[in-house]
Order: C-alpha cells, then sequence, then structure tokens
C-alpha cells in the first residue's frame, strides 16, 4: 500500500511538466534502470532481475543475473555483478568473451558500445555484433580517452568521464568503429542516454534530468541543455519512439510522452 501511494503521489508531481505528460508506468518492485530501443523497453532491480515490457505488466527477460541490461539495434545486451557481457539469443542470455564492462549501449547502429570499470572505452562493429555466436570471443576496438557513461545514436556518440565532464564525437562508424573524436560540452552529468532518433538525456549527480536542444544536422552536438524539473530526483533515464522513461531514486517507474 505504501508503494502504491508513493506512486499516486508522483503521478499528481509529473503530470504535464514541460511539455511533457507523465505518468506511472506499471511497476516492477525496486527498479534500478531502464533501458528502451526499437520500441521495446527493458529493466533491472536492485535484486539483478531483468525484465521486458509486455502491454501493462513486466515479464522476466532471462534466466540470467544482471545489473544493466541495454536494448537497441544490436539487440539486447547485458553485464553482470561481475562485468561479464551477455548477449540476448534464443529465450535467454549466453555470455560472451572479450572484454569486462561496467556498463554498455547497443542503441547504436548496430554497433556496441562499453565502458570497464577503468574508464577504458571499447567498441563492438557491427558485423560483429550480429554474427556473434554462444561461448564467442569478442574482438573489440579500444577508442581513445576515457568515460564513465557511454551511449550511441543516429547523430553520434556522448558520454561522461569520472569527474563528470560531457563528451561527443560525432562519428563512431557501426562497421570499422572508426572515431571521429571528442569535443567537450559544457554541463556536467553522471548517466547519459541517446534515444534512437538522436534525442539526448542527460541526468547530473543530483538527479536533476536535462535535455540537449538545438540538436541538427549542422549542429550535432546540439546548443544548450534544458532542464525537465521534476520534485523527485531521478536515478535513471531512456528515450525512444517519443516516450521518455524514467526511474526514481525511490524506484518509480515513470512513463512520458510529448
Amino acid at each position: 500500500m505504501k508503494a502504491v501511494a508513493v506512486v499516486l503521489v508522483l503521478v499528481n508531481y509529473f503530470t504535464s511538466c514541460h511539455g511533457l505528460t507523465c505518468k506511472a508506468a506499471p511497476q516492477q518492485l525496486s527498479a534500478a534502470q531502464v533501458d528502451a530501443g526499437h520500441g521495446i523497453v527493458v529493466m533491472t532491480d536492485i535484486l539483478y532481475n531483468s525484465f521486458f515490457l509486455t502491454g501493462s505488466s513486466w515479464s522476466k527477460l532471462g534466466s540470467v543475473p544482471l545489473k544493466h541490461v541495454s536494448v537497441g539495434p544490436a539487440g539486447i545486451w547485458g553485464v553482470n555483478k561481475d562485468d561479464k557481457v551477455h548477449k540476448f539469443s534464443g529465450g535467454d542470455f549466453f555470455p560472451v568473451l572479450g572484454k569486462y564492462y561496467v556498463q554498455l549501449d547497443a542503441g547504436g547502429q548496430g554497433h556496441v558500445v562499453g565502458v570497464t570499470d577503468t574508464d577504458k572505452i571499447y567498441c563492438l562493429n557491427a558485423d560483429r555484433a550480429f554474427s556473434i555466436q554462444k561461448e564467442g570471443i569478442l574482438t573489440w576496438d579500444q577508442l581513445q580517452g576515457r568515460l564513465r557513461y557511454f551511449s550511441c545514436g543516429p547523430n553520434g556518440c556522448w558520454g561522461v568521464n569520472s569527474i563528470q565532464h560531457i563528451y561527443f564525437t560525432v562519428k563512431v562508424l557501426p562497421n570499422t568503429c572508426e572515431i571521429s573524436g571528442f569535443i567537450r560540452i559544457n554541463g556536467l552529468g553522471v548517466k547519459i542516454e541517446v534515444g534512437t532518433d538522436g534525442r539526448v538525456f542527460i541526468l547530473n549527480q543530483s538527479g536533476q534530468l536535462y535535455e540537449r536542444a538545438g540538436i541538427s544536422d549542422k549542429v550535432p552536438q546540439g546548443t544548450e541543455w534544458k532542464e525537465i524539473a521534476f520534485q523527485e530526483p531521478l536515478k535513471h533515464a531512456s528515450y525512444d519512439l517519443g516516450h521518455l522513461w524514467l526511474v526514481t531514486k525511490c524506484g518509480v517507474i515513470l512513463e512520458c510522452t510529448d
């Protein structure tokens, strides 16, 4: 009952804010992280269970305990609490050898990117990501720079480093992982997510959410950050097909639309 009451209060706070109409999404107790891509929404909870959204409820996604999952053109990928990489295929996750990551992202154009516990950045090109077989060994290409969190979309890739600086690169080629180089963007953040349509959202250390404004073909890095203010601090955000998915610090899942 307490959890239901919290959800109802949050709905009252979040309905129609900054052009968004927000509501309580289907709930899963102790939600930790959410990711959306290609019309699929996945999540993990604090007990390392993973789920996918089917209609108005969450269904178990495989049997492997995972701390982070990502979905996109490259499929569904995850890492467990020991940072081992897994890919979803045939109804469950299977381990793939090669590197260990604290966070990875499948939202690029068929390629997958990941960061290690020492902030090294790697990319798995689209051909390798597609062709990997069970128990296969992955060959990842290391990219220049150091990042703590990394996410890719159709207009480039965004990341934040260990001191919360924000970086953007307009190009990580999906077939070769060739990179155009990073430029620093104003602002600070701890988690950043790029939608499949190129919209960019960032969370700062206080749980405040911002969207990058002014993104275009001529200015792919955008021009400024615009805050989307909420009463409750957030711990995760993801965007796909007009839906912004949020997890609050207290584990409530929200769904917002324009």
